[in-house]
């Protein structure tokens, strides 16, 4: 199957979710995660008409994803792999939305780089919802107090929570959580699952959903 051909059916089986959840089509961001792939892989991604594209590394995307906004400036770039404070400017400058905002020290480098570069960063908090101890993120009750913080003492973009379910758990109940969090928190936007559980997440109520292998295959 060609990448064209996969694209399009992860749109049809997003549609297909967002309406087995009453929720109305278009509802769901699709994230296509192109992690790993070169320039060249993830081109026929943007002539299908994907805009919206995920990173995991400030290094790795720095090597390709310059030239690619060039050619399409409207290109909406996530990171959603662990951020280092170091790489803090670095981040700011190259990415349109950071998922992984998940201690203090990574909060106030991105509200001191900000402010540096004039420039309005989307973000999210990233909450560990298994309590993973190899695995960055938030405590679940830890999350309304870091984000109010990050809100108001920092003066931080906030606008949604994003997790990543232990891979041997059934994921509902750690999306349910999340929604729950975000609903005391006040935001609205929920990026929560991927290639293997995405459709699960659109039923428990995710915004956006980060799909790489389902898309551009094994890596």
């Amino acid at each position: 199957m060609e990448l064209s051909e996969r694209l399009d059916d992860v749109r049809a089986r997003i549609s297909a979710a967002e309406t087995n959840a009453g929720r109305s089509h278009g509802a769901v961001q699709l994230v296509a995660v192109s992690k790993t792939f070169e320039a060249e892989a993830i081109r026929p991604a943007i002539a299908g008409g994907q805009r919206v594209f995920g990173e995991n590394r400030v290094q790795e995307s720095q090597g390709k994803w310059p030239d690619l906004k060039a050619e399409t400036p409207d290109i909406e770039l996530h990171l959603i792999g662990p951020l280092q404070s170091n790489k803090a400017a670095d981040a700011v400058a190259l990415f349109d939305v950071i998922e992984t905002v998940d201690r203090e020290k990574i909060a106030r480098a991105l509200a001191d780089e900000t402010k540096r570069q004039g420039k309005l960063v989307r973000l999210y908090v990233q909450v560990n919802t298994g309590m993973e101890p190899q695995k960055a993120g938030i405590a679940p009750e830890e999350t309304e107090a870091f984000v109010e913080l990050c809100r108001g003492e920092l003066g931080l973009q906030i606008e949604g929570l994003m997790c990543i379910p232990p891979a041997e758990e059934n994921p509902g109940p750690h999306f349910a959580l999340l929604a729950r969090l975000a609903k005391q928190c006040g935001l609205d936007r929920l990026s929560m699952g991927m290639s293997g559980d995405y459709e699960t997440a659109i039923a428990f109520g995710a915004t956006s959903v980060r799909i790489g292998s389902a898309i551009f295959g094994a890596r």
